[in-house]
């Protein structure tokens, strides 16, 4: 019953990362061939808020977005808690206009589809289990930092599914530390109800999304850098609802 019920979403999603693919792949492709960084960027950002607001349309997500005030202007890398799925589309609707690549784990890097869009919007695929492996896409990563791109990093390497944060693994952090670039904490509350939490595609959940204030590394010596990861945990763990009170549901707030 529970593949049934989300056979059609997946087929969407996938869906959705085809017509993207032939939209804009061509445009962004041809701008990275020539370094044309700045219009690669543009057409990247184009692509993502083509493709979160079609998903929006076609499976009815909800998203509440705050401080968006925060985004820089400058590449920079997001830190972000893991609850779903559904934490992508969350971060793609609510840093809109800004390219974003997704570092993610190696094993997602065998998706059909998904991996080569993946790394068509500039992000990496990390293996964590790796330390020689995991330097050398910390190095590009920063690469691409000082190229003019951002990156998101989710560093607790798996998702949570529900309620608090496991804990950050602290060479996520390496990757600012080394471009020297500014890292904004952002705080993801309730996408695990979209899939998550039953199992089956849920489209009357409702997540939020916090951006936080930037946060400066280049001038940060080393004791500094070694806190960041535990300042950055917890400003984006205070955004979240105490153990407990629970999330958001849209027929919550119909009684």
């Amino acid at each position: 019953m529970k593949i049934a019920g989300n056979l059609i979403p997946f087929i969407r999603l996938a869906g959705s990362v085809v017509r993207i693919s032939r939209k804009f792949g061509l445009r962004i492709d041809t701008h990275k061939e020539h370094g044309r960084y700045e219009k690669e960027r543009a057409a990247i950002a184009e692509a993502e808020t083509y493709w979160i607001e079609n998903l929006i349309k076609i499976y009815g997500l909800k998203f509440d977005v705050s401080g968006r005030e925060n985004i820089p202007e400058e590449p920079c890398v997001f830190i972000a808690n893991h609850q779903a799925y559904f934490d992508v589309m969350a971060l793609a609707k609510a840093l809109e206009g800004k390219q974003i690549g997704l570092i993610a784990k190696e094993e997602f890097s065998k998706v059909p589809l998904m991996s080569k869009w993946v790394l068509r919007i500039r992000g990496l695929f990390i293996n964590r289990g790796d330390a020689r492996e995991s330097l050398k896409t910390i190095n590009e990563g920063a690469e691409l930092i000082k190229q003019g791109f951002s990156l998101v990093i989710f560093p607790e390497g798996k998702r949570s599914c529900g309620e608090g944060m496991d804990e950050f693994k602290p060479g996520s952090f390496k990757l600012a530390a080394k471009a020297k670039v500014l890292v904004v904490p952002i705080t993801i509350n309730g996408t695990h109800l979209f899939f998550e939490e039953t199992g089956v595609f849920n489209p009357r959940a409702t997540a939020s999304v916090t951006i936080h204030p930037a946060i400066e590394t280049a001038h940060m010596d080393r004791t500094q850098l070694a806190e960041l990861p535990d300042k950055v945990y917890d400003i984006i763990r205070n955004a979240l609802p105490k153990k407990g009170e629970g999330y958001i549901h849209d027929w919550d707030a119909e009684k």
